[in-house]
């Protein structure tokens, strides 16, 4: 392990939570920010070097496919009579399949020239899936009376693309359908049930597609006698060597299963860390790799590359995607590698209409990374309205970083979650992470550290600090003697910390005389500059107290001075 690198803390303990995370998309990642509002499919190019997205949506009107080179740059786009929803690539990678409502439009990979249109039955509403397995393209049809396209009364078929017109397989189920074929197995077609209704036990099965028609090979439901454990279909691959089907199950995790029965590996991968549901799943095309994505949050990986033999007990390359220029999750279906492994493709999204894609090399290695010391904040004691300063430390073993680290951080208090800005870490791993509570009472700072290309997260850290109210102060300004005939005037200015005092504020005034007698005097009214005057005919001779306070209000304590003079005459 390479020398450390430190980055203080201050006084207050940390308290570590979760469990060790994932990096998060640093400038050595190239990150592109996507014009698609939805997510429908990605399709890898590796002949020439594209990416080719669609956003699924089930808008009517032209579209496009997105295209992008593997530097993460657009490079230009494919038009589509309608809205455009799954791909594939023919066997020889010279053509792009695009599903649309009514037709499959193809596409030459080399010019991007549209080559032509295959016709099959109108489905309007639901996108299909598509999928090239033993020569021949297959797509997904929902019926277009129906546009619940997740429910278990949605009849699905299994087609076909003719030259002119679709031919049935004779398979037909309820539910959405999602397809996977690919060069690890060319004659196989693998087709899962997904969003067939909450109390059904979604299948996933295998066809030989080899010959002019379909013949089904294995079957299985994963439900127990009691209905547990059913199948929640976020993703199909089939690993390199087509000897495995993993399956991302977001009700279970990485399900990895013999391709020949479906039965379960003898050795599957390991549980999703707590919070996380499996949204993706895809091998490398060496077969090094396994990419395994999911719906995440916090520092908790939302993106896992590992061995694709699950009884190597390397460390995972551990991603967290958390933030407003990257994602906050995969997407489901939304990762694909390079036929080399040498990059994998992932899809983002901040879990509404924004989208990101990923280029991400993986490293050779990565190191580990730590909070050390203990918190502190300046001021010691924070007040509400008035800025906030947590120093820490972050260590990092291995090689420095290319680019300054950040160190994210959220609070938490009795209004919810709120992120804070992320602070940059200096090289001697020092940090201040700087806020403006805005409310009263208990707030807990949670701090995290993401990674970078080359370390993994570290372990989030938590302060909890007691915001109080913002103090006042009054000043006084008062003759040392004073007559009766002439009065007493004494200037004052009250002043607050944090947020700007209220207005029409009133102040309690009272004298005291030298017999000891007090009285409440005719209350002092603040100027909007904080200024004010008392002004006074005492009725005894010799020393006489005036006292001034301030009750305070809801963002703010309250305060008092006095002043003393003598009068005479």
């Amino acid at each position: 392990m390479g020398a450390a690198l430190a980055v203080v803390l201050g006084s207050a303990g940390v308290v570590a939570v979760g469990t060790p995370a994932a990096y998060a998309a640093t400038p050595s990642d190239e990150v592109a920010k996507l014009p698609i509002s939805s997510f429908g499919a990605m399709v890898v190019d590796d002949a020439h070097e594209r990416v080719y997205l669609t956003d699924g949506s089930r808008a009517s009107g032209a579209s496009q496919v997105q295209v992008y080179n593997f530097q993460g740059q657009k490079v230009g786009s494919l038009p589509t009579d309608k809205a455009a929803s799954g791909m594939a690539l023919s066997a020889d990678g010279a053509t792009l399949n695009v599903s649309q409502s009514d037709r499959i439009l193809t596409f030459d990979t080399a010019t991007q020239a549209r080559s032509g249109a295959k016709y099959t039955s109108y489905d309007v509403y639901c996108g299909r899936e598509i999928a090239v397995a033993g020569g021949k393209t297959w797509v997904t049809e929902t019926p277009y009376t129906n546009s619940y396209c997740d429910s278990s009364d949605s009849n699905t078929t299994l087609n076909k693309v003719g030259d002119t017109y679709p031919v049935a397989t004779g398979w037909s189920t309820t539910g959405r359908m999602r397809l996977a074929a690919g060069p690890e197995a060319p004659d196989r077609l693998v087709m899962g049930q997904a969003g067939a209704g909450s109390a059904a036990n979604p299948f996933l099965t295998t066809f030989d597609a080899s010959g002019e028609t379909l013949v089904r090979g294995p079957q299985r439901r994963f439900a127990d006698a009691a209905g547990k454990g059913a199948l929640d279909l976020k993703d199909i691959a089939q690993s390199a060597d087509g000897k495995r089907i993993a399956v991302a199950d977001a009700a279970y995790g990485t399900r990895l299963l013999d391709a020949s029965d479906l039965a379960d590996a003898p050795t599957g991968y390991q549980s999703p860390a707590e919070g996380a549901k499996a949204s993706a799943v895809a091998f490398s095309g060496d077969g090094k790799y396994v990419a395994r994505g999911a719906v995440a949050s916090g520092s908790t990986p939302d993106l896992l590359i590992q061995s694709a033999d699950p009884a190597d007990g390397t460390t995972p390359i551990e991603f967290a995607f958390e933030g407003e220029l990257d994602g906050s999750r995969v997407v489901p279906r939304g990762l694909d590698w390079t036929k080399d492994g040498s990059r994998l493709f992932a899809v983002t999204s901040d879990g509404s209409y924004g989208h990101w894609l990923h280029v991400i090399k993986p490293p050779a290695a990565q190191y580990d990374s730590r909070f050390t010391g203990t918190l502190g904040t300046t001021p010691s004691k924070p007040v509400v309205g008035e800025p906030l300063g947590i120093r820490g430390k972050l260590e990092l073993d291995g090689p420095a970083p290319a680019e300054p680290v950040k160190v994210a951080a959220v609070r938490k208090d009795a209004d919810g979650t709120q992120e804070v800005a992320a602070a940059k870490v200096a090289a001697d791993g020092s940090f201040t992470v700087l806020d403006v509570p805005d409310r009263l009472g208990e707030a807990t700072y949670t701090l995290r550290f993401l990674g970078d290309v080359t370390h993994r997260p570290a372990e989030d850290v938590t302060v909890t600090v007691d915001v109080a109210k913002a103090a006042t102060v009054i000043e006084l300004t008062a003759p040392a003697e004073a007559t009766r005939e002439d009065g007493v005037e004494i200037a004052g200015q009250l002043t607050g910390q944090g947020r700007a005092l209220p207005s029409g504020i009133a102040l309690k005034v009272t004298r005291t005389d030298r017999l000891g007698t007090t009285g409440e005097l005719t209350s002092a009214s603040v100027a909007a500059d904080g200024t004010f005057r008392i002004r006074d005919l005492p009725n005894k001779k010799g020393k006489t107290v005036y006292a001034v306070s301030y009750e305070g209000d809801a963002l703010h304590g309250g305060s008092s001075a006095q002043a003393t003079v003598k009068i005479t005459g």
